[in-house]
């Protein structure tokens, strides 16, 4: 089979890319029952959240490694047995340390499939070629979780909120039949040859180089940002300002819809552009989106539409920059595409498990803790565009 153009096999890899942010995004609109369930203050329930994305930082660290020494397909289906064990210690969890204790070993698991699959992209395809496939590739992986908090927010208010973590448990059993048969291995032979130095000497030689550093903080700048609005949207929607879990939900669809839209034009437009131009564009627009829903806020427009809509700016903006500083990252030495996204990913979701905590410490009543947060985060990216650009790391070489 032809890998490069094989529809199904695209197909499997949105699967397993989307496995992570359907478990993440479905439980969110369950985060205020939880805190009621058990009977705790918002910082402890924001545990379940902000741990679970240390459980994926350290997940990325150890899956580039490991698929590189070991191979892409034993690893995904190892981390999808992992992945289905802790949806269900979730599912039937008595107390929030056991909820919590699930929730980290489901988003470790879960992880995987993001890490995983842009690397087997790298696998198959060159720099500028696979920026556009990952853009393809994110984009139909938004799809499923645009839908997932709308139909966790249906299980809050009209089932259980234990169904927003058996849900995902099914899914994974699928998932993990369907990878057995049909998943294959991609990962070059010079690749098991340059892992048998080991992963510290080929994350020394990664993190030496300032674009990959750059990639790195824009990646991280981005996840923060993003992960600060997940750990503030449901509490200002349905605490703030009095809405159900299920009109979260719903609002939450036209960030998805803008986040989709940034990865389709980053799919039209990298190869054509560039990929640090487009990480340039790209992070203009979530600083002014970001301006703009915080200018609204501070004029007393506190609705779900005042935030949701300038909002979609944010997205779209993260959809056209996340996908090329990803391909970037990984370009720096396609011999070390598994380590590379391991060490890029690790930073990325450490940094943000940490911002999603501090937002669930500092919520005060309004919605600005969350956007002061994003707009830092923001600035990181911004900043990180000057080591991007720096004139001695034009030696990896910007697409013609």
């Amino acid at each position: 089979m032809n890998l490069r153009r094989s529809f199904g096999f695209l197909l499997l890899l949105v699967a397993l890319t989307a496995m992570g942010p359907f478990a993440m995004q479905i439980f969110l609109p369950a985060l205020p029952a939880i805190q009621l369930a058990y009977d705790v203050n918002v910082a402890t329930a924001q545990l379940v959240f902000s741990l679970s994305g240390m459980a994926m930082a350290l997940g990325t660290l150890a899956y580039g490694p490991l698929a590189d020494r070991h191979g892409r397909r034993p690893v995904l289906l190892w981390a999808i047995v992992l992945f289905v064990v802790g949806s269900l210690i979730a599912t039937f969890a008595q107390t929030i340390e056991v909820l919590i204790a699930g929730r980290f070993i489901q988003a470790a698991g879960g992880v995987a499939g993001l890490v995983l699959t842009r690397t087997i992209v790298r696998d198959l395809f060159d720099r500028s070629r696979s920026a556009e496939m990952i853009a393809w590739l994110t984009t139909g992986m938004v799809a499923v979780p645009m839908v997932s908090p709308a139909l966790g927010g249906v299980f809050v208010d009209f089932f259980s909120w234990r169904l927003n973590f058996l849900a995902p448990a099914v899914a994974g059993v699928l998932l993990f039949a369907v990878s057995y048969l049909y998943l294959t291995e991609t990962r070059p032979d010079a690749t098991a040859t340059a892992v048998q130095k080991g992963f510290l000497p080929g994350a020394g030689q990664l993190i030496r180089h300032p674009q990959f550093i750059g990639y790195t903080l824009h990646g991280a700048g981005s996840f923060a940002a993003f992960f600060a609005f997940l750990a503030g949207a449901p509490y200002v929607v349905q605490k703030v300002m009095d809405q159900p879990a299920t009109a979260y939900g719903l609002w939450f669809i036209i960030n998805a819809f803008g986040f989709m839209m940034g990865n389709l034009t980053a799919a039209r437009l990298s190869a054509w552009f560039g990929i640090d131009r487009m990480i340039a564009w790209g992070t203009g627009l979530v600083m002014v989106g970001v301006a703009v829903t915080l200018i609204v806020m501070m004029a007393g427009h506190w609705s779900p539409a005042a935030l949701f809509v300038p909002m979609m700016v944010v997205a779209y903006g993260q959809g056209i920059a996340m996908p090329n500083a990803q391909a970037g990252a990984l370009s720096v030495n396609p011999n070390l595409a598994g380590t590379a996204s391991g060490v890029a990913g690790f930073t990325q979701m450490a940094l943000a498990s940490v911002i999603a905590q501090v937002v669930g410490m500092i919520q005060n009543g309004t919605p600005y803790p969350m956007l002061i947060v994003m707009l830092l985060c923001g600035c990181v990216m911004a900043g990180s565009l000057l080591l991007i650009r720096r004139p001695d790391a034009a030696a990896v070489g910007r697409p013609a």
